[in-house]
């Protein structure tokens, strides 16, 4: 047996490479890794192709290793060079993410390092440094310091654990289900329509309050509702607003949907994913007022903080309920009981093994301070201000005037279908690959829209966007 175990110590050997192997591989990886970031001013944004990578499936996994140099064009040509590349400044569609560098470097170190950030005992300087950064997101909010939350992979878990620890709380028993209310709006995101049918809550009444011109939730219609749903013996106990909306960027009267949650005795939550950090902004703090009265909320920092994607926190104000919904007791854990410095993201969050990815998030706020962050912010709700004004200058009808950096607009032909001409307007923007723009459809009108967030997007992205508009215009207007 002692034979055989040192045979496959041999074998297994490579899989801890000296130093010179190290370097070797570091040094490859940081060369494309500069190189894809100071080519991204000369590469379009989308690139449409026809096999989408399919010369992937010429490289399965083996027993046979392939050098670095290899492995890196495999991924240059099938993954890095076709779609849409997020990390463009040119990135205008759907919620931009970020990439900010010392992310990648945060990720690196937590990777090599491993540590544990899911329990105080084993992982104590990493929950120290999360905890912290969650106590911080919560001063932003205007949350209490006794608050505190969870970073998740992004909004759609944080917004998961939030409804659930709602619906522990409020005591939302099986046999209550049916009779339980849930109010929100069509504008919600999907990811908490998602979240709402995974914490089983599918069978309770989603009721969808009516919006005002401007999209946001109309405050009697949900005052109106509740008095009728408690007059027919039904249960309300879970109010949902934005702050953001991903259609069109729209802040929900919060402070008011606060006071119809104590009026009624509502939990109180709040998907902020997108436009949360607008509140480091003057402009973010005055549109949503009466976000620190909400119960929870979720904000995303690859998102508003121009990180690279895999990072969203929801913050929770009561700390038990949030324990209660999600902590849970393992035998083998026991040596881990006695611990009580920091709370344990463990105890908070269905994860149990746990990235460290509070570092991604704090290197780069220790690198960068917090100055350029606020001012990145700033600089899109301004951009998103302008291209409010010059698209009109094209000729677009536009939706609301912009409360953060998402907008809506459309071009209406002197003849033809409108709807139709905006779509093949979208395909012309998506062929010409220089910047990258979605749509959506509202009271079944086909709008384009343009959201503004990535770190990289500056005046000159904005203008280059609006001539791609104009040449599109002009394009399908050629007589045949």
């Amino acid at each position: 047996m002692i034979e055989k175990i040192k045979k496959l110590e041999r074998q297994s050997s490579s899989l801890e490479p000296n130093a010179d192997d190290r370097l070797h591989w570091q040094r490859k990886v940081e060369q494309y890794a500069f190189k894809f970031i100071d080519d991204l001013p000369l590469k379009k944004t989308y690139i449409q192709t026809e096999d989408g990578g399919k010369e992937l499936i010429n490289y399965p996994i083996s027993d046979h290793p392939i050098p670095i140099e290899k492995a890196l064009h495999i991924l240059e040509k099938n993954v890095d060079n076709i779609g849409l590349n997020p990390a463009s400044g040119g990135h205008l569609g759907y919620i931009p993410g970020g990439g900010v560098f010392p992310t990648a470097l945060g990720d690196y170190l937590a990777a090599v390092t491993n540590r544990y950030a899911g329990i105080y005992f084993g992982g104590p300087g990493a929950v120290r440094i999360e905890n912290m950064l969650i106590r911080w997101m919560c001063s932003i909010m205007g949350y209490p310091e006794t608050a505190s939350g969870n970073l998740a992979s992004g909004g759609s878990i944080g917004n998961l654990i939030a409804i659930v620890t709602a619906r522990d709380f409020k005591k939302i028993e099986p046999q209550d289900i049916s009779n339980s209310v849930i109010y929100l709006t069509s504008q919600v995101h999907h990811c908490v329509q998602k979240a709402i049918r995974i914490a089983g809550l599918h069978r309770a009444q989603t009721t969808y309050i009516p919006v005002d011109e401007n999209f946001k939730m109309d405050v009697n219609a949900l005052r109106e509702q509740i008095k009728s749903d408690v007059a027919d013996g039904k249960k309300p106990f879970l109010l949902i607003g934005s702050a953001g909306t991903t259609d069109v960027g729209a802040v929900d009267p919060l402070n008011d949907l606060a006071d119809v949650a104590e009026e009624f005795n509502l939990w109180f939550h709040v998907d902020g994913a997108y436009g949360g950090f607008f509140m480091l902004t003057e402009q973010g703090k005055a549109r949503m007022k009466g976000i620190e009265r909400s119960d929870s909320l979720v904000i995303d920092p690859h998102k508003g903080l121009f990180l690279s994607y895999g990072l969203g926190v929801v913050l929770i104000k009561n700390v038990q309920a949030q324990k209660d919904a999600h902590q849970y007791q393992a035998n083998y854990m026991q040596d881990a009981l006695n611990d009580t410095a920091e709370l344990s993201p463990a105890d908070l969050s269905p994860e149990l093994t746990k990235h460290f990815r509070g570092l991604r998030l704090w290197l780069p706020l220790q690198l960068f301070g917090l100055a350029p962050f606020k001012s990145a912010l700033d600089e899109k709700l301004m951009l998103t201000q302008y291209f409010y004004h010059e698209v009109q200058k094209l000729g677009f009808e536009v939706g609301p005037f912009p409360e953060l950096s998402v907008m809506i607009y459309r071009y209406v032909p002197t003849k033809g279908d409108a709807n139709d001409f905006n779509k093949k307007l979208i395909q012309h923007v998506q062929h010409d690959g220089r910047v990258f723009l979605s749509s959506t459809t509202i009271d079944e009108k086909y709008w384009l829209r343009i959201a503004i967030l990535a770190f990289r997007t500056h005046l000159e992205i904005v203008d280059l966007c609006l001539q791609v508009l104009k040449e599109g215009i002009e394009k399908l207007q050629e007589p045949n």
